[in-house]
């Protein structure tokens, strides 16, 4: 007799108070065990006997906490994940406050590392279980009902998604991708709510641009207030200003490149929204701005800002690869697979992506140096007798 799905599943066992035997469905929060998971602390930055020992009893704790869950039973691994809210916010936690690779200049205490290591790998496995609805022939979940339980339960959300593709994407990268695509595959919702958050990240850019009195074009039609039409550039900000903006745009691109190159399939739902262009011409206004700014401040702190041009030209970098991998994805892959018998709307969508963003020179030369467009010019061309004349007509012909 073939095995129940987990959702179908009934147990049967005798009432503690009556004595009689009662039948509840496998995942029910009576299953659920009485645990407390505690929140992530991130490490001190500071080498201090007191606080590094009280890291490693936190960490050691959620640790122990995490390799109980994970030794679970299915049914009762998933009653703890679903009907626990303290496990929720514990890893919750961990995706907000664990350092990033960008910030491993921090000079932790040995047994802080190899503490944070097991922690990493415990919190990366109990994500990669609960992205699994099908475990093994005898243990699994009805793909509909698996992708019910992720959303309805927010066990995986947007930001989450990102967090953990920056955390974990470095060494787990085809784990990592079959993790995310099984979410969206069984929960399409996800892609809903992935294009409802692109028009956010575009409201982030737009953002950054005014604190740095700067207008990305066609973004804001409201009047600006008579206070606000005073001119300021990146180099009138106070320092720790421009810190502050340096430090974010760096997270948000590399957040922006973790999630897209670990699940190229979301390229179509940010290029819905123009991304390309919006990002080339983010690009063209913010980096210059704050290059120029950093040079300027020569006299100040110098270990502060020789960290921030490196965060600054990461960022730059991670733009590029960014744009790369969505004109890769949207326009050349299908012709290199010869994934369609129609080639004419990719070639299409490359020129008019390519066209929109002409006017944003510095972007386009640095974009050029990266990955040479006339390398991709030249393969649609092979793939295409009719590029050239539309080549021409685009004006690209003149550019590479």
């Amino acid at each position: 007799m073939p095995a129940l799905p987990l959702d179908e599943l009934q147990l049967t066992e005798k009432d503690p108070k009556t004595g009689k035997l009662r039948t509840f469905p496998a995942l029910h929060p009576e299953i659920k065990a009485d645990r407390f998971f505690v929140l992530y602390k991130p490490p001190p930055n500071i080498r201090n006997h007191a606080l590094v020992e009280e890291f490693l009893e936190r960490a050691k704790f959620i640790a122990d906490d995490l390799d109980w869950l994970l030794a679970l039973p299915h049914n009762k691994f998933w009653c703890q994940v679903i009907f626990d809210e303290t496990l929720q916010k514990c890893l919750d936690s961990y995706l907000c406050y664990v350092p990033r690779k960008f910030d491993a200049l921090l000079d932790f205490h040995p047994e802080v590392n190899d503490m944070q290591k097991r922690l990493h790998r415990c919190v990366f496995l109990t994500f990669l279980r609960m992205s699994t609805h099908k475990e093994s022939k005898d243990h699994f979940i009805t793909p509909s009902v698996f992708g019910e339980i992720l959303y309805n339960n927010f066990l995986f959300d947007i930001p989450k998604i990102l967090d953990l593709c920056v955390l974990f994407g470095k060494g787990n990268g085809p784990l990592l991708q079959k993790m995310i695509e099984n979410i969206f595959t069984q929960q399409p919702s996800y892609y809903s709510d992935l294009n409802e958050t692109v028009p956010t990240i575009l409201q982030v850019f737009d953002n950054v641009l005014q604190k740095c009195g700067l207008q990305c074009e066609g973004t804001s039609a409201e009047p600006q207030k008579l206070e606000e039409r005073v001119k300021v550039t990146p180099a009138d900000l106070p320092l720790q200003e421009l810190k502050d903006i340096v430090l974010f745009l760096c997270d948000t691109c590399i957040s922006l490149w973790a999630f897209l190159d670990v699940f190229p399939l979301a390229c179509q739902t940010f290029q819905k929204h123009d991304f390309c262009y919006r990002l080339a011409s983010f690009y063209e206004l913010i980096i210059p701005e704050l290059e120029s700014a950093i040079r300027k401040r020569r006299c100040e702190d110098n270990s502060l800002l020789t960290d921030l041009w490196r965060r600054l030209s990461h960022s730059r970098k991670k733009v590029m690869e960014v744009f790369h991998i969505l004109t890769n994805q949207i326009c050349l892959q299908p012709i290199l697979e010869s994934s369609c018998e129609n080639i004419q709307p990719f070639i299409e969508d490359f020129l008019q992506i390519f066209t929109s963003v002409l006017q944003e020179r510095r972007f386009l030369r640095d974009y050029d140096e990266l990955y040479p467009v006339a390398d991709d010019v030249s393969l649609l061309q092979q793939a295409s007798s009719t590029l050239y004349p539309l080549l021409s007509a685009s004006g690209l012909s003149t550019v590479f």
